[in-house]
C-alpha cells in the first residue's frame, strides 16, 4: 500500500504525470503502423523491447508517485529535482528504445529489420551514455527522500517514516551504484568485456532483495506491537 495522501494533487503533480504520458506517448510512436503482414510480424517480434521499455518507464513514474503521495513537496529545491527528472525521463526514452531493440534482436534475428548491429567500441560508449541517464535519474530520486528527510519535522513524520525516507535514499543510491557499475566497465573494461556492462544491471535483483531483507529487519523494532505486518508503503 501507498502511505495516505497528505495533501491534494497540486500543479506539480499534474504536471508530471502529463510528461510521463508524453514520454510513454514517443514510445508508441517510434514505430510506424505497419502497412504489410510482414512489417506487423516484424512489430510483434518488437513488442518485447517495447514491453521492457514500458515496464522501466512506469517503475520510473510508481517511485515518482510514491515520493510526492508522500510527502508533497513543493520549495524550489524540490521542483528544481523534479524538473531534473522529468528532463531525464524525456531524454532517454529514445536511447531507451535503442538499447533493448539492440539487446533484443540477438535473441529474435528473425525480425526484417532490425537495428544495426553494434560493434564493441559503439556498444560501449551507448553503455556509458545509459549508464550516465540512470545514475542521474536514481540520484535525483535519492535527493528528493533525502530533500523530505531533513524536512521531518515541518512534515511531522514519525520515527518510523523517518527510517522508510532514509531506507529510500539506500535504495536508490544502491541502483545509482548498478548504473555506475556499469559505466565503470563499459569505460575502461577491455572492449571484450563490453556486453558485460548492460548485463550488470542485472544486479539490480539481487541487490534490492538483500537491502530490502536487511531494512525489513530494522524497520520491524520501529513498529507498534499492533502493526507487526505494515510493509514499507503502508
Amino acid at each position: 500500500m501507498l502511505p495516505p495522501r497528505r495533501h491534494d494533487i497540486s500543479r506539480l503533480e499534474g504536471f508530471s504525470d502529463a510528461v510521463f504520458g508524453f514520454a510513454l506517448a514517443l514510445l508508441a510512436i517510434s514505430s510506424h503502423p505497419p502497412s504489410s503482414y510482414a512489417q506487423l510480424m516484424d512489430q510483434m517480434l518488437g513488442a518485447a523491447s517495447f514491453a521492457c521499455c514500458f515496464a522501466l518507464l512506469v517503475w520510473i513514474w510508481y517511485e515518482h508517485n510514491s515520493f510526492f503521495r508522500g510527502y508533497g513537496l513543493h520549495d524550489g529545491y524540490t521542483i528544481f529535482l523534479n524538473g531534473v527528472l522529468l528532463f531525464l525521463v524525456l531524454l532517454y526514452v529514445y536511447p531507451l528504445k535503442f538499447m533493448l531493440d539492440s539487446l533484443f534482436v540477438r535473441w529474435l534475428p528473425a525480425r526484417l529489420n532490425p537495428p544495426e548491429p553494434m560493434q564493441l567500441y559503439q556498444l560501449a560508449n551507448a553503455s556509458i551514455f545509459y549508464a550516465l541517464g540512470f545514475i542521474a535519474i536514481f540520484v535525483v530520486f535519492a535527493l528528493l527522500y533525502r530533500r523530505a528527510y531533513s524536512k521531518r519535522r515541518e512534515l511531522g513524520l514519525s520515527e518510523l517514516e523517518a527510517f522508510d525516507a532514509r531506507m529510500n535514499i539506500r535504495h536508490h543510491l544502491f541502483s545509482a551504484a548498478v548504473g555506475l557499475t556499469s559505466l565503470m566497465i563499459a569505460a575502461f573494461a577491455p572492449l571484450a568485456l563490453a556486453p558485460i556492462a548492460p548485463a550488470s544491471f542485472f544486479l539490480m535483483g539481487p541487490g534490492h532483495w538483500y537491502l530490502g531483507v536487511r531494512n525489513g529487519k530494522q524497520r520491524v523494532a520501529l513498529l507498534p506491537p499492533d502493526s507487526s505486518l505494515l510493509t514499507p508503503d503502508s
